[in-house]
């Protein structure tokens, strides 16, 4: 029983994870602009988010440690996500190239600044670690064998939120037709510049959550040049199965999460201990998963038309 409770407890929080990040992708897309940087914006976003838990939240009451994580991660990812907007908006580079270009450098980037607090704090010992274990219980609630994770809960009102945004409002509405057909939408007097930085605004948001959600999920300390271990490729994948649409991304984000939860409990079921499966088949699980599941629905798989070009008001 302990075993099942602990599968459900790690599927809720890399589905959280998922989740987050994937709607963050979804904006993005929707607006016209393709947001591969999801992996460097979640490093970013945790960084900002194990700093504020390690230097401000010290003594804090619990609600607002929370909220103090929240900000601070959304912002760093924000920060970060500006620099694709810059890039891919204003310069009309290669949206691909600039999202490979974040992923690289914002581990790096995050590496040398934790280096660098690190060194000033004990030169003896450089590393690229952050210890953030007494914040860390602000986000978890202890219900018997199960241990609650207020970004479950953060992650179930970002969806709907999201839902509600893109469907039921003019903006949600407007920026769908950016990433349709922008030439249309600045017919009828739409910004396109606008909401396509909304789009990659919004997914730096989302994509900051996602990473402070990751590095929250079950460990203490964070060494930042491992990185988010490949969760921002695998959000592309769970928006793309989920055909960019948040109610099918949560499904999505479910199934994914538990491949991923799987291989940090394995052990606790016998039927699968006894296989002797090495403990990296199963934290390959989830990626093997996204590839076969890509391969079998990707030619019903629809994009919004404009995702990926340049917007020219001179093109029609």
């Amino acid at each position: 029983m302990t075993t099942i409770l602990l599968l459900l407890q790690y599927t809720l929080i890399f589905a959280s994870v998922l989740t987050l990040v994937a709607l963050g992708g979804c904006y993005s897309e929707h607006s016209g602009v393709i947001n591969l940087g999801l992996e460097g914006i979640m490093v970013i976003g945790a960084l900002g988010g194990a700093l504020a838990m390690k230097y401000l939240c010290i003594g804090l009451p619990a609600v607002l440690t929370i909220l103090t994580v929240l900000a601070v991660a959304a912002l760093s990812g924000v920060a970060y996500a500006a620099l694709l907007g810059v890039a891919c908006i204003n310069l009309k580079a290669d949206q691909t190239l600039v999202g490979t270009a974040l992923n690289m450098m914002g581990v790096a980037a995050a590496t040398v600044i934790v280096k660098a607090i690190n060194t000033a704090a004990n030169p003896n010992e450089p590393s690229s670690t952050v210890n953030y274990v007494e914040a860390k219980k602000a986000f978890v609630l202890k219900l018997g064998g199960f241990e609650f994770n207020w970004f479950m809960l953060i992650a179930v009102i970002i969806l709907v939120i999201a839902y509600v945004i893109l469907y039921k409002t003019k903006f949600g509405l407007r920026m769908m037709a950016c990433g349709e057909h922008p030439q249309a939408a600045n017919s009828v007097g739409i910004s396109v510049y606008k909401m396509r930085w909304a789009g990659v605004l919004i997914s730096g948001a989302f994509g900051g959550l996602g990473g402070i959600c990751y590095i929250l999920a079950g460990v203490s300390e964070w060494k930042f040049e491992n990185g988010v271990a490949g969760f921002g490729f695998l959000a592309l994948a769970v928006m793309i199965f989920g055909q960019w649409k948040p109610q099918r991304i949560a499904l999505a984000a479910l199934l994914f999460g538990f491949f991923r939860a799987l291989s940090n409990v394995y052990s606790g079921f016998g039927f699968l201990a006894s296989l002797n499966i090495p403990g990296t088949v199963y934290n390959m699980m989830p990626y093997i998963i996204s590839l076969l599941v890509l391969a079998f629905t990707s030619k019903k798989s629809r994009a919004p038309k404009a995702e990926g070009i340049p917007y020219d008001k001179s093109m029609r």
